[in-house]
């Protein structure tokens, strides 16, 4: 589950989710779900694997982020499913999507960055929650 929230001139996402897993996924969805009005008409047509290194959540959080906002930008790529597996040495993960079609796709926000600020990663009880706020 995510929700937006206002920060000055930038959005936030907050995302909850009852594992860390599904807390990386539901970022991503949150994140592309900023960037094109209905989600959901996105086709799960193309497969992107990547990996990223870390170990600090909130790190890890921000470059996976920061690696699909550069898929968006690089390869005009939109990306609405996600199988992601968060271990000891950083993330494995899956992404499904297709390119940019003016056609049926209306962008609506233009995320510029992923930001540090007020940057978080915590489990509260049975539920993980971030909060990432993005430059738009």
């Amino acid at each position: 589950m995510y929700e937006f929230f206002d920060h000055t001139a930038d959005l936030g996402l907050r995302v909850r989710s009852t594992s860390l897993n599904g807390l990386f996924e539901d970022a991503a969805k949150a994140l592309f779900a900023a960037i094109v009005d209905g989600l959901d008409s996105v086709r799960h047509e193309n497969e992107l694997e990547i990996e990223i290194v870390g170990t600090d959540r909130e790190y890890l959080l921000f470059d996976w982020l920061r690696e699909l906002l550069y898929r968006f930008e690089v390869d005009h790529v939109l990306l609405s499913k996600f199988q992601v597996e968060v271990g000891e040495a950083g993330l494995k993960a899956k992404a499904w999507g297709e390119p940019i079609d003016a056609a049926r796709h209306v962008l609506s926000h233009e995320v510029k960055a992923i930001t540090y600020h007020a940057l978080r990663v915590e489990r509260v009880g049975e539920e993980w929650i971030a909060e990432v706020i993005v430059d738009i």
